[in-house]
């Protein structure tokens, strides 16, 4: 026996055969086995037991890891992650914390004083509503600091963005702009525009080689391909010591794709990646007779996504009883209620899996009579349609979703994040919000995922969201709907797989599946629940590899063995 050193087990050629012992496996099977050890040959499960059943099945060669009593789970799945845009983020001004538009004035100050004039400055996660001042800021506010740059801050929603004057005028954008279909020019009392665009018009002065048209909001900045690529080595490497083995990204145009494409090319993603091209390219993707799932297991293309309406934050999804404290917000669909059927029927009936952002419970209508009409026309087994975020649906709304088999693909972080933004929005409805307890009782199996940017991409976040639903200022929403942290971990791992069409190979740790584990440093049995943001992830393995390590000095638990 000798000591394996962490470069050989990290390194270009680590071992192909580990024995994961001395810990708690949690392996989130259709039995709820535990087990106290799990061995991985050539990438894949090999067997699931104790130390002694696993060691005789790896045979001789292989490396112990010492769990050191720690927790081990399934790789970790976000079925929902703009990891480009997340990725781009990083590289911006962080608006997050910002209160007021006087902080915000300083802190763009301090970014234009760092800027070559002409270039854009950018910014995400601002959010107006809490702002000090108490109304939103305007392109005059900006331009009070800048008009030397072109300036463009991304609400933390995703759907809206603020500009300057200096971005409309490089964008092209007069007074006398119309509103395109599926998103609204916000005007002052003169008619001129303040600066916020909402939902698809944002895509008049988000990046411009790729025009979405009325199929989303645009979100994603004019970053070139290159520098993308450099974003995702850093997003890959915070994405992986958090504990994430896969990510969906739910909204991937030709730019996006080449950015993942590059970046595996170029080895620097260890995570698998599945791209939901969004259907602004349906007629192309048709025309070349391209229908997800179509790649390999680390990256592939998905299911298509379709926008109905738009988000709570702001007051853009469509309810029966509109938002606002003042009820007076209808929201925006994106398309037309003929329209939207038309599209969901032709990508159903090409064979696609659909991912449908919908939000509120009028807009979850539309799209249900939608799904209903298509599957009417062409039934298909097993075909798993998701709903993204599926925030608000009714009571008879989650028994249709029940008899489609769609998949409720959920963000709990949106309760703890932007909690107390939706109370404004939404009053006591907010507590039927994401309806868990009740879509379960329905034999639905929701996922939660993160909707980074939007939100934390830590899964452990995310899981504690969903286990206490407590809104930034403290006030719990539907404690009925929590899920225990085991029924949490499994809809964020076996769950999310299944969304993805790859419950067969990942999601849970099984024999013959492939070697994606992440092991919490703790008893995640134990951990209370408003500690279980503060565990840290010790390990990170995919395709049987240790991609992170978080103590990567310390060797002694870490031994190649032989069998004698």
């Amino acid at each position: 026996m000798k000591t394996a050193g962490v470069a050989e087990l990290t390194g270009p050629r680590p071992p192909r055969r580990l024995a994961l012992i001395g810990g708690v496996v949690v392996t989130c099977d259709s039995s709820g086995t535990t087990a106290t050890a799990v061995g991985i040959a050539d990438g894949h499960v090999c067997a699931v037991g104790d130390a002694t059943a696993v060691r005789a099945a790896l045979g001789p060669d292989h490396v112990d890891v010492d769990l050191g009593g720690r927790t081990a789970v399934p790789g970790l799945i976000d079925a929902h992650n703009h990891m480009v845009a997340t990725a781009e983020s990083f590289a911006a001004l962080d608006a997050r914390g910002i209160r007021s538009i006087a902080e915000l004035t300083r802190a763009l100050d301090r970014v234009a004083e760092r800027t070559r004039p002409g270039q854009w400055i950018r910014g995400f996660g601002l959010n107006w509503a809490r702002l000090a001042e108490n109304r939103l800021p305007t392109r005059t506010d900006l331009d009070r600091i800048t008009v030397a740059h072109p300036v463009v801050l991304v609400h933390v929603s995703g759907h809206y963005v603020l500009v300057n004057s200096r971005a409309l005028g490089e964008r092209g954008i007069g007074d006398d702009v119309a509103d395109p279909p599926g998103g609204n020019v916000e005007r002052d009392a003169t008619g001129r525009p303040t600066g916020i665009l909402r939902d698809a018009a944002t895509n008049l002065v988000l990046q411009q080689s790729v025009d979405i048209g009325r199929h989303g909001p645009n979100f994603h900045m004019a970053v070139p391909v290159e520098d993308l690529v450099a974003l995702l080595a850093e997003a890959n490497r915070r994405y992986l010591a958090a504990g994430l083995t896969t990510i969906c990204d739910p909204q991937v145009t030709r730019r996006e794709l080449e950015a993942y494409r590059e970046a595996r090319q170029r080895g620097v993603v260890d995570l698998r990646v599945v791209a939901m091209p969004l259907s602004h390219q349906l007629d192309e993707l048709l025309t070349v007779g391209l229908v997800g799932p179509f790649g390999d297991d680390h990256l592939r293309i998905g299911a298509l996504k379709i926008y109905t309406d738009g988000a709570i934050t702001g007051g853009t999804a469509v309810f029966s009883e509109p938002l606002g404290r003042d009820r007076n917000q209808r929201g925006i669909l994106y398309h037309a209620p003929e329209e939207l059927a038309a599209l969901v029927r032709r990508a159903h009936e090409a064979g696609w899996q659909l991912g449908i952002h919908t939000m509120g419970d009028r807009a979850m209508g539309i799209m249900l009579d939608a799904v209903e009409a298509a599957m009417r026309a062409r039934p298909r087994p097993d075909v798993r349609h998701r709903i993204e975020h599926c925030t608000w649906p009714t009571e008879g709304q989650l028994g249709r979703i029940a008899t489609l088999g769609m998949i409720p693909v959920t963000q709990p972080g949106s309760i703890t994040e932007l909690g107390d933004i939706w109370l404004d929005q939404l009053g006591d409805r907010i507590h039927r919000a994401m309806p868990f307890r009740a879509a379960c009782e329905l034999g639905i199996r929701p996922v939660i995922s993160s909707d980074a940017f939007v939100q934390s991409y830590r899964p452990l976040d995310t899981i504690a969201a969903a286990v206490r639903r407590l809104t930034p200022s403290g006030v719990r929403v539907g404690p009925e709907h929590e899920l225990t942290v085991e029924e949490a971990l499994r809809a964020h791992t076996f769950d999310a797989a299944r969304a993805l069409a790859m419950d067969d190979r990942l999601g849970s740790i099984e024999m013959g599946k492939l070697a994606d584990l992440v092991v919490l440093d703790g008893d995640l049995g134990s951990t209370a629940p408003e500690r279980l943001r503060s565990l840290d992830v010790w390990m990170t393995i995919v395709d049987g590899r240790i991609v992170y390590r978080r103590d990567r000095g310390a060797t002694s638990d870490l031994r190649a063995h032989r069998t004698v």
